[in-house]
């Protein structure tokens, strides 16, 4: 019998970090609501910042968005008997390295926000392999892969389902996938904590 006490540990030990990176976050956010009530009661110049400071919240992924764009989802191939056919058994498994493509193809097709199951990508997220296990901003994130993006619906399903196309090319080693475009997407929040270690005032 194995011992899974280390990684039960490691859970618990992840549950913590979030915990208390999330309860940062709701201090910022406190913070920053209170300086917003502070800017609007004065002139209507601060009304302005504070539009500014709304779109750069968007920019940055901390308030939930809506839009048109297209949702993928991604899921590993159990259907096949490996045993019964020359193939390699890796390709019938979705890796970190699928995600990261297919985020780096989206941003570039002018996606102007993604999440992958629930969490939001933006310009710190680290999308790593553990193992067999696959972690986005730091938490655990599993089969089945659902990944939304926000942007120009014909341009982003084209950039990934054109032939020899990303989704294209998954599809033809055995991934399961599929997509579809929607006129309305809600991407959520980032819910971690922004952290700088060089940068300076």
């Amino acid at each position: 019998i194995s011992d899974n006490s280390g990684l039960i540990d490691e859970v618990f030990r992840q549950r913590q970090i979030y915990k208390d990176s999330y309860k940062k976050l709701e201090i910022a956010e406190a913070e920053l609501e209170k300086i917003r009530s502070q800017v609007t009661e004065h002139t209507d110049v601060d009304s302005s910042l504070e539009a500014q400071i709304k779109k750069n919240n968007k920019l940055l992924g901390l308030t939930e968005v809506k839009g048109p764009g297209i949702i993928i989802k991604l899921d590993d191939n159990r259907d096949i008997n490996i045993d019964e056919v020359i193939v390699d058994p890796s390709s019938l498994i979705v890796h970190e390295g699928d995600l990261l493509q297919i985020v780096n193809e989206l941003f570039n097709a002018g996606a102007d926000a993604i999440s992958i199951n629930g969490k939001r990508i933006v310009n710190t997220t680290a999308i790593l392999c553990d193992g067999n296990i696959i972690r986005i901003n730091d938490e655990m994130v599993g089969v089945p892969i659902e990944i939304k993006a926000i942007g120009y619906p014909e341009r982003l399903y084209y950039a990934l389902n054109r032939t020899q196309g990303y989704l294209d090319i998954m599809k033809r080693d055995g991934v399961k996938v599929s997509s579809e475009k929607k006129e309305e997407i809600t991407i959520p929040k980032y819910e971690g904590v922004y952290q700088y270690e060089y940068i300076k005032r």
